[in-house]
């Protein structure tokens, strides 16, 4: 049970992360890379990030 939770949330993780991913980029084309918006998509990301590779680390 524990190992079918843990698959379901990385595949959770990967699907939020390239989400988060495309809407920076699509950020970035639009504005600066200093653009408020942006820095925040992408603190988003890094945070999304930083959980998959604590989660994958157990």
């Amino acid at each position: 049970m524990l190992k079918g939770w843990f698959y379901m949330r990385v595949h959770e993780l990967l699907t939020e992360i390239e989400k988060s991913r495309k809407e920076m980029v699509s950020l970035a084309s639009q504005h600066s890379f200093s653009h408020q918006q942006v820095v925040e998509a992408s603190t988003k990301l890094d945070h999304l990030l930083n959980k998959y590779y604590l989660l994958i680390k157990k």
